[in-house]
């Protein structure tokens, strides 16, 4: 039986909470607003980058998962989540004097800046173009300047149940892509995410960092049109585009993630094809 502490228990720290607490572990799951916690974890009521709330943590912790996210999508929410958050807890630990065997960091492959469909790996430099990647990777680097053993997760773009954004845009002839050099995009199911973290933490020792994306890194014209296909919806439209959303540098590469598949981890949606199939299939 482990003691884990989920600081962050939202779309992946909730998921991972309702499966721990069917074992024989003690769960807490910490967030602002402690509402709909899944049934048999220990709520706690606290912001992560105030230190004050967080100075009666559970004791005697076995491992502590960090899936925070940020609350906005500027640089400031950024850095109160990846950044902030980090030093917060690290810090309460500390002085509480826990000692847990592990921490694991939920972070992002937007710490990669490469952009023209370059494989990648746990070794390949990180240079993120914006402060979302920039903000992740400080806080990586905080983790591991730390007093505990860590692991880090760089997971790609998170889909899944309540997050089918990308479906509805097919499905209404919303969807397009850039014209041009082609755009790979990494991705995830929310499962395998939790999956992935399980199974890490199952491990005598694992890794300092794992890449934690499916097995099939791929463009994204041909999972619009693979879509589109399955929903029997409109072609999506070819556009010029120079600029992401939001201002963002469009990225494009392709992650590796033989590194965990090398721990024994067997993916339930190894590609967007059996994730997004499944997606579809519950709605209809």
């Amino acid at each position: 039986m482990a003691r884990i502490l989920i600081a962050g228990c939202g779309y992946i720290g909730g998921a991972l909470a309702q499966r721990l607490v069917t074992g024989p572990h003690e769960v807490w799951g910490l967030r602002r607003r402690p509402m709909m916690m899944p049934l048999g974890v220990e709520p706690i009521e606290a912001d992560l980058a105030v230190a004050r709330t967080l100075r009666d943590l559970p004791p005697r912790l076995d491992f502590v998962i960090y899936s925070a996210s940020p609350s906005g999508a500027d640089d400031a929410h950024y850095r109160t989540a990846y950044v902030e958050g980090v030093k917060q807890l690290l810090g309460a630990l500390d002085a509480q004097k826990q000692s847990p065997r592990r921490i694991f960091f939920l972070s992002s492959t937007s710490v990669f800046g490469q952009s023209k469909g370059e494989w990648v790996d746990e070794s390949s430099a990180t240079e993120p173009t914006d402060f979302r990647g920039k903000r992740v990777l400080e806080g990586e680097s905080i983790l591991e300047d730390g007093p505990f053993a860590a692991t880090v997760l760089r997971l790609g773009g998170i889909y899944g149940p309540r997050r089918t954004s990308l479906i509805d845009r097919v499905r209404t002839g919303q969807a397009s892509y850039r014209k041009g050099l082609p755009r790979y995009t990494n991705r995830i199911h929310r499962d395998d995410a939790v999956g992935a973290l399980e199974h890490l933490m199952g491990l005598e020792a694992p890794a300092r960092l794992y890449l934690t994306v499916d097995e099939d890194p791929a463009e994204d014209a041909v999972v619009l049109r693979w879509l589109a296909g399955i929903l029997g919806s409109p072609e999506p439209r070819a556009e010029k585009e120079t600029e992401a959303p939001s201002g963002r540098v469009a990225t494009s590469k392709r992650c590796r993630n033989d590194l965990l598949l090398g721990t024994g981890y067997a993916f339930r949606f190894p590609s967007f094809r059996e994730g997004y199939a499944a997606l579809v299939s519950e709605a209809t």
